[in-house]
């Protein structure tokens, strides 16, 4: 059983934080602006200002931000991967965070307390393409690292992925965020036991449940 706490975006350590990635990725675009351009947008926990920690566990709280290349046809994707690997650890270093680790779907830094060995916080960066596909929809795919293979991919988002703003938005209006969906999330993280699910996912579980319980699906029909 884990202990997990809701922590302010705007508690200063995270407003700290939070300011020093900015940071990093804005030094990370003038080091790779002769060779491409991209934008950058915090996602995830800190958006919704649904940040967690647990102090028994060595892991911190993390944030989330997607890397969108804006002239993405250049390069193929592991290039695209790489070079954002080694101009993000070039910077972040010197902000006291460790080199980047490549991973599934994200490049992940971390920031450590190292006379304690505890992991205070890190982040996650996700490279992102959006697009409008054939019949007007809107779409994400993101690059997908094969590790068994070495191959790196543009992979298309899974169609949970899309109704998440639309299940978001209706469990606002029916005034179950604050209290229902917030317990439940803070309930689910701490039982939790399979370090392969991670944070959304066990987000996107609790929308899911939210909505079956609530009436989101008969509201489809």
């Amino acid at each position: 059983m884990h202990d997990f706490h809701y922590i302010s975006k705007h508690d200063p350590k995270v407003r700290e934080a939070y300011k020093d990635i900015q940071n990093i990725l804005r030094e990370a675009q003038d080091l790779l602006r002769p060779k491409f351009t991209f934008r950058f947008d915090v996602v995830g926990s800190y958006k919704r200002n649904m940040i967690t920690y647990d102090s028994k566990l060595n892991a911190g709280y993390d944030f989330d931000f997607n890397i969108e290349i804006n002239d993405d046809e250049t390069y193929k994707p592991k290039q695209l991967k790489n070079m954002l690997q080694k101009a993000i650890g070039a910077v972040c270093v010197k902000y006291g965070y460790d080199y980047p680790e490549d991973s599934t779907r994200v490049l992940t830094i971390r920031m450590k307390n190292r006379r304690k060995s505890r992991i205070l916080h890190s982040c996650d960066f996700a490279i992102v393409n959006n697009y409008i596909d054939g019949k007007g929809y809107e779409r994400q795919e993101y690059i997908h690292f094969d590790k068994q293979h070495g191959n790196y991919t543009w992979c298309e988002q899974p169609d949970g992925y899309y109704m998440l703003p639309e299940k978001i938005d209706w469990i606002k209006k029916n005034d179950l965020w604050d209290v229902q969906m917030r317990n439940l999330y803070i309930e689910k993280k701490n039982k939790n036991n399979n370090p392969d699910v991670h944070s959304r996912a066990v987000f996107a579980m609790v929308i899911h449940e939210i909505c079956q319980k609530f009436g989101f699906y008969e509201d489809e029909k």
